[in-house]
């Protein structure tokens, strides 16, 4: 396993346990200690983990509430939507990203590419981005914030969306139907999503499975409007098939293109 890798399982170890010891970590990757100490000291300067004596945890837990739950939540599939959805990208693009726990790990991997214009409504996202590779610039959205999920929201926040055009918009959803569209939970972050999508020239959505085939409360956009959806499993023929019908490719973690 190479260091990067090997990081990449160590933070997912650290996100699903939430707080683990580098005896266990050394055991379980079969490592020395002193290895696991040296990566958990670069994820730590990152800011992607906390480092305590003989350990590591996830920053901020005991106050970070749902949305560092949801960062634990099917942590491989998130990993492998991101891994795929960042190979869409190509250096000197201009990105929006909205606030999501999937799109936080896909900001994770675009730090690996250089020369990058990114647009965020999320200070998390930001933070990471701005660890890039290259002379990535990193543009954080201002506005009501949200100190759950870090998130930046309302009318200021989609007034400076309307500033920028970007090659792509990247977003994360609550929900995805063959007659509606995509949809979300939250409807400032519908609002958010919205207007990343009206300014951006393609749409990539990252969703894992559970999302579809299921109604959210507010509209983000239709069919038509996705460029890309980027998911673990594919969908089932039916919305397979409407999928492919409305133009959009679709890319499974690990396959080529079912489109």
């Amino acid at each position: 396993m190479n260091p990067v890798n090997r990081r990449d399982e160590i933070l997912r170890i650290v996100r699903e346990q939430k707080r683990v010891h580098v005896e266990d970590l050394a055991h379980h990757l079969h490592i020395s200690r002193e290895t696991i100490r040296r990566d958990l000291t670069k994820l730590a300067r990152t800011g992607k983990i906390r480092k305590f004596h003989g350990g590591a945890e996830l920053p901020g837990i005991k106050g970070e509430g749902r949305f560092q739950e949801r960062m634990a939540e099917n942590v491989p599939a998130k990993v492998g939507i991101a891994s795929t959805a960042v190979r869409l990208i190509t250096p000197g693009e201009t990105l929006f990203i909205d606030t999501g726990s999937t799109t936080l790990y896909f900001a994770e991997k675009l730090a690996e590419t250089p020369n990058l214009t990114i647009v965020t409504n999320s200070a998390e996202i930001a933070r990471i981005a701005s660890t890039a590779a290259g002379s990535t610039q990193v543009f954080l959205l201002g506005g009501e914030f949200n100190g759950d999920n870090r998130q930046t929201i309302g009318s200021m926040a989609i007034a400076q969306i309307r500033s920028f055009r970007a090659h792509h918009a990247i977003l994360t959803i609550g929900a995805l139907d063959d007659r509606t569209g995509i949809m979300d939970f939250n409807i400032n972050e519908a609002q958010i999503a919205r207007a990343m999508v009206e300014q951006a020239e393609s749409v990539t959505v990252l969703a894992d499975s559970s999302k579809f085939g299921r109604i959210a409360s507010f509209k983000v956009c239709e069919l038509d409007r996705i460029t890309n959806l980027v998911c673990d499993q594919p969908p089932s023929a039916p919305l397979r098939h409407r999928l492919t019908e409305a133009g959009i490719r679709i890319f499974s973690a690990g396959r080529d293109s079912l489109s």
